[in-house]
């Protein structure tokens, strides 16, 4: 918001934004943003770990001096928007692992449990998740942003509905579909049970199907709206399914309502 008061007062969507109002100074909102980047990325250094944090500094950088800047120069931007919006999952996956470290020699460093956290097997969950988040920003955001896509151009911001419709709708259909195979890779590295490949298919089955209608009549008929609210279902029932579809969950529920001895040392290492 400090970067675009001017563009944002173009568009009816960001016009209200405190700044742009005149209701927060631009001095204000630097001190804010520098003392919440520093202290939140010292938090999660000292209270997490310094992947995490790194991760976390790392989306404050891409969002404000990449993503930011190139929304005015080239619709490569939303890619950029789709990594940032990727990169929280995976430090939450970091910070959760982080707990159940094995290496602590190889961790010692601050590369050495980077490597750990992001460039094992074990990370593997981490980076599906990451991927399905920067898969439905696209399906996402080019429905939200096609009904105000002349505003987008008025206040001068290079956005893919603005510039070409037609790409933009078969970019939403091919990161629909690409739901499918990263659900699947959730079960088969054993993160879900291979029955969430089952219950998310039918709900990346509806959001593909309106990204194909999207496609289809090139974002007309009610099709951008339609996706949009498909695309606003989708994401947390699929995240919930592979919450309650976690590997081995219910059988270890089962054998501890059962009164299962050895269930006790199960939960403990998990």
């Amino acid at each position: 918001m400090l970067l675009e008061p001017a563009h944002d007062a173009k568009m009816s969507r960001t016009r209200n934004r405190p700044l742009v109002r005149g209701l927060v100074s631009k001095r204000a909102a630097l001190l804010f943003a520098m003392a919440t980047g520093l202290v939140g990325t010292a938090l999660l250094w000292e209270g997490v770990n310094p992947t995490t944090a790194i991760l976390g500094a790392s989306n404050i950088a891409l969002y404000a001096f990449a993503y930011t800047p190139l929304k005015r120069i080239h619709p490569v931007n939303t890619w950029i928007g789709a990594l940032v919006g990727a990169i929280p999952p995976l430090m939450g996956w970091c910070a959760a692992a982080s707990q159940y470290s094995t290496t602590d020699a190889a961790a010692a460093t601050v590369w050495g449990e980077a490597k750990e956290l992001l460039f094992t097997e074990q990370a593997v969950g981490g980076w599906l998740i990451a991927a399905l988040l920067f898969a439905w920003q696209f399906p996402h955001f080019f429905a939200l942003s096609h009904a105000v896509r002349h505003e987008y151009a008025g206040a001068g911001y290079r956005m893919l509905t603005s510039t070409n419709t037609p790409m933009a709708a078969r970019v939403s259909l091919r990161y629909s579909l690409a739901m499918f195979p990263i659900c699947a890779g959730l079960g088969y590295y054993q993160v879900t049970d291979l029955s969430f490949l089952v219950t998310s298919s039918v709900i990346n089955g509806w959001m593909t199907r309106e990204a194909f209608r999207f496609w289809r009549y090139n974002a007309e008929r009610g099709s951008a709206r339609a996706l949009f609210w498909a695309s606003v279902w989708q994401l947390p029932i699929v995240l919930v399914l592979a919450m309650v579809q976690k590997k081995g969950l219910w059988e270890r529920l089962w054998r501890s309502v059962n009164g299962d001895p050895d269930i006790e040392d199960e939960w403990d290492d998990e």
